[in-house]
């Protein structure tokens, strides 16, 4: 078989694509919270943060920011109490300033008539853009830049034309001279000084370019035999980049899934495996011929996580079967787009429903989502089994593949981002809101599954929800219309 290259330009990516909020379900001690973290595009900046409690028993909230590494995470600063809702004594509002790039954590601290808990959400604070300045301020400066230059060549000139003069006597035309020089002079020596200043602004402007977040590259080619290759590449961004400190995350360095576009009926969740620096292989299963899209998470040893994406055009694949947690699923066409279908019929029969209400889902609105596994007769499906560790996976994705976000039911935190923070920091990972994650191999799970998710913008999304049953992996395929 002969090796394809990309075919298109690599698309740089955060954690996650296009879907910057954090969400993250867990217990601070006796309390079940809900978190939205909304990091700061630029740096220093402000992070927004909310907390729902699912008890009236929290009283209060702490947040405070701290660095995973270094003095920073030490020595913590007075955490500031977050605000309750004037007419929600359950939700907490409340800000807090990252001041340099790379990996945070965001401390929640819970007191209420249950004692005190708490736990810390991982942020990766990096700076996505440079913020440019306000048209209407930009207009305002100017004509104020214009009228103080004028007015300070108008004085100089009336000093030297007119300071010496006696009241009510005229300037001689030799002063009159003298005077349209200095103001000449002087009207130099500002622009002067103007363009040394926009020269230095520009400078500085420049280099915090430079420490703008540059995501790693990746390039995505096939070999004979069916094996697909990845290549990483370091952009040089801020030096947090390197290709050889990445950490399993539910025992896979990768989690890749494969979506055949421009339709998205057909889904694989993969896991390629570590070929060196940078490198990862996976034997591909049957695939037919057409377009896909890549989306490949990775977590570093610091906790930051990233996801790398590229398009990749094949040719029909005689690949291999699927084994260990690799998984496939299937639905209906996105020309069959359809976001009132609340049932998916699974491939061995049974069905998974979306518990949803009539309300219209709208930008920037956290929410749970919630799914219910039923056997072809409706009854609840009694032999769930955890998937890597998790009750299910979940991947939300925009109709155009702008935004691809992998989510748990704990959020979209990945475990091992959690279990980082708890390795430099001593903290233990928090608890999820079915129970500690990390031991939930051999758990007895409930036919419904959930994830704290919400949409980053208007428009027309893909749902692809994974569970295991019985030892087989099954997805749900549902369509969400997001509103302005």
């Amino acid at each position: 078989m002969r090796a394809l290259l990309v075919l298109l330009v690599p698309v740089l990516a955060t954690a996650h694509i296009g879907s910057p909020d954090i969400f993250y379900e867990g217990k601070a001690g006796p309390y079940a919270l809900f978190v939205t973290i909304r990091p700061p595009a630029v740096i220093p900046g402000v992070a927004q943060i909310e907390v729902r409690s699912a008890s009236p028993a929290v009283k209060e909230v702490r947040i405070v920011p701290l660095p995973v590494a270094g003095a920073g995470a030490r020595f913590a600063p007075v955490p500031d109490v977050a605000r309750p809702a004037p007419d929600d004594p359950q939700f907490f509002t409340g800000s807090l300033w990252m001041m340099r790039p790379g990996s945070w954590r965001v401390r929640v601290e819970a007191g209420g008539t249950e004692g005190k808990g708490e736990f810390s959400v991982p942020v990766p604070a990096l700076a996505l853009r440079t913020l440019g300045m306000q048209r209407a301020l930009g207009a305002v400066l100017l004509v104020l830049m214009v009228a103080l230059v004028a007015g300070l060549v108008s004085i100089v000139g009336a000093g030297v034309r007119e300071a010496q003069l006696a009241p009510g006597e005229r300037p001689a035309p030799a002063r009159v001279r003298r005077s349209h020089g200095a103001e000449a002079l002087t009207l130099a020596l500002l622009v002067g000084t103007l363009w040394l200043g926009n020269r230095w602004w520009n400078a500085e402007a420049g280099q915090y370019g430079r420490n703008v977040y540059k995501p790693l590259e990746v390039s995505a080619s096939l070999e004979p035999g069916g094996r697909l290759r990845l290549t990483l590449r370091d952009p040089g961004s801020l030096g947090l980049h390197r290709l050889d400190d990445f950490v399993p995350d539910h025992g896979h360095l990768m989690h890749l899934y494969v979506l055949r576009m421009p339709e998205m009926e057909r889904v694989w969740h993969l896991h390629p495996v570590s070929g060196g620096e940078g490198t990862f292989l996976q034997q591909l299963p049957n695939l037919p011929a057409g377009r896909y899209r890549l989306y490949g998470d990775i977590v570093h040893a610091d906790g930051l996580p990233e996801t790398v994406t590229t398009g990749l055009e094949l040719p029909a694949v005689e690949g291999q079967p699927l084994a260990g947690d690799d998984s496939a699923g299937s639905g209906l066409p996105l020309s069959r787009f359809d976001p009132g279908r609340t049932t998916a019929v699974l491939e061995d029969g049974s069905r998974m429903v979306w518990l949803r209400d009539a309300a219209p889902l709208r930008p920037k609105g956290a929410m749970l989502f919630r799914f219910r596994v039923e056997d072809a007769h409706g009854h609840s499906a009694e032999d769930l089994e955890p998937y890597m560790g998790m009750a299910g996976h979940a991947a939300f994705v925009r109709a155009d593949g702008a935004v691809f976000a992998h989510v748990h039911p704990s959020g979209s935190v990945p475990m091992a981002s959690l279990e980082a923070v708890g390795r430099l920091t001593g903290e233990a990972p928090p608890a999820g809101p079915h129970g500690d994650h990390a031991g939930m191999h051999h758990a007895t799970l409930s036919a419904e599954v959930s994830f704290p998710y919400g949409f980053p913008g208007p428009g027309r999304y893909r749902i692809f929800v994974q569970v295991k049953r019985a030892g087989r992996v099954e997805t749900g395929v549902f369509d969400a219309q997001v509103e302005n």
